[in-house]
């Protein structure tokens, strides 16, 4: 059973406490504090496994959860780190927050290897809070508590162009004659039931070394945007490609309209994702090697509806093998010009700046000599570290933390006035209410 879409939950270790205790030796009678440290713990990691290829695991096992660090112990031990939890996933899977639907991470390209949960850190024993009017402290610090989070995860394959078209119109099939990928194909509604991924070689001077990969969507029917079919569940492996190639049943083997086909397939794709529709696309008409000998050549008018916009129209027979070729060179040059950077979703939550206590201080104030407000706070300090200002989505998660945590507000309070500085840890922003 292929397996796109899951939800699990993940909780981090909770951090150890801190321990009391004094030394007790042979003459020795009033030792000092020996109170160990509590261990750190658990984080929870995602890795990518090129080895999967489904998120099948994840309907038998729902949460995940690290280790929690040992509390500390006498004689200054301190306690042992709780083991970290790694969990693999499929190359191209999409970790989002549960509730919000938001992005947190998505495991391609370069994301390999990522901790979404931090384990809390250990509490500090009793030796730490020794001073000279104290120094048998009967106090030790507790270990940070465990985060836990509800995750939706999403697959969408990593191809460089998608096949689309209605059940049975020849998409399998040409797949299979394009690269070495093998769907399962039968006389269904839904002749492909999973995505299917094929490496294309272009071997010759136009296009050596070039190739690209390619992906078999599952048949789409009209209403699959809103749900309707089993199209809707594969829609999100389109959201990576940049070039789609639309392919039709020119003969009408089955008595559909292959000019109305794609205006629809373009329907259901503009309704899932604006995006989509804007796509770079190729019509390849399929099934020329079963046209009628007295019938009208029906390419000259898909050619004459969609060339014109600007989508070139290839003749081809999946079956022979005839006219893929020349397809199959004009989608790369499409790709050549196109940017080559893969199709990355940004983040949009953020766990550990989100999870943390709400109650963390922060201060506010004013530097006469560099006429700026300064903001300061562990827990801001934090959120820039895991914020990237310089994508849209950050910025605009930065401002919300601001309103949300009062910051706004308590900057209004001292006296903030439209296009005054205010800094937060070496940087700098004008201020506009």
């Amino acid at each position: 059973m292929f397996a796109d879409r899951a939800k699990i939950i993940v909780k981090s270790g909770r951090g150890g406490d801190g321990h009391v205790s004094f030394r007790r030796e042979k003459y020795v009678p009033n030792g000092g504090p020996d109170g160990g440290d509590g261990g750190h713990g658990g984080s929870v990691i995602f890795e990518v496994d090129g080895g999967l290829n489904t998120l099948i695991d994840f309907r038998h096992i729902r949460t995940y959860k690290a280790q929690s660090g040992e509390n500390g112990k006498k004689k200054n031990c301190r306690g042992k780190d709780g083991e970290s939890i790694i969990i693999k996933v499929p190359e191209g899977t999409i970790i989002k927050e549960a509730q919000s639907g938001q992005v947190i991470v998505d495991m391609s390209a370069q994301n390999r290897r990522f901790t979404l949960l931090n384990g809390g850190r250990g509490g500090n024993g009793n030796q730490h809070y020794a001073t000279s009017t104290m120094q048998a402290p009967k106090y030790a610090q507790p270990g940070q508590p465990a985060k836990e989070l509800e995750l939706l995860l999403e697959l969408k394959v990593i191809a460089d162009v998608g096949l689309v078209g209605f059940p049975n119109v020849g998409k399998s099939t040409l797949l299979t004659k394009v690269s070495n990928a093998r769907p399962k194909i039968a006389n269904y509604h839904f002749t492909t039931l999973n995505p299917h991924l094929g490496v294309v070689d272009l071997n010759g001077d136009k296009g050596e070394g070039k190739g690209f990969v390619i992906a078999d969507i599952p048949g789409l029917i009209e209403g699959a945007s809103a749900g309707v079919g089993l199209g809707f569940e594969f829609l999100r492996h389109i959201e990576r490609t940049k070039v789609i190639i639309h392919v039709v049943d020119a003969a009408s083997v089955e008595g559909r309209d292959p000019v109305a086909d794609i205006y629809a397939i373009n329907q259901e794709l503009k309704a899932y994702n604006e995006r989509l529709a804007d796509l770079p696309q190729a019509i390849a008409a399929n099934k020329t090697d079963m046209f009628m000998v007295d019938e009208v050549n029906p390419i000259e008018r898909i050619k004459a509806e969609f060339e014109p916009q600007g989508i070139k129209v290839f003749p081809i027979s999946a079956v022979s093998g005839k006219g893929i070729t020349e397809l199959l060179y004009h989608v790369r040059q499409m790709l050549d010009q196109l940017d080559d950077k893969p199709v990355i979703f940004e983040p949009e939550f953020f766990p550990d700046a989100m999870l943390t206590d709400a109650q963390d201080p922060f201060t506010v104030s004013y530097d006469e000599d560099a006429e700026e407000y300064i903001v300061e706070g562990p827990r801001i300090e934090k959120m820039l570290g895991y914020t990237n200002l310089e994508s849209e989505k950050g910025f605009v998660f930065f401002q919300k933390f601001l309103k949300e945590n009062g910051i706004l507000d308590e900057l209004e309070k001292a006296g903030i006035e439209e296009g005054d500085t205010v800094r937060m840890y070496g940087l700098s922003f004008d201020y506009y209410p």
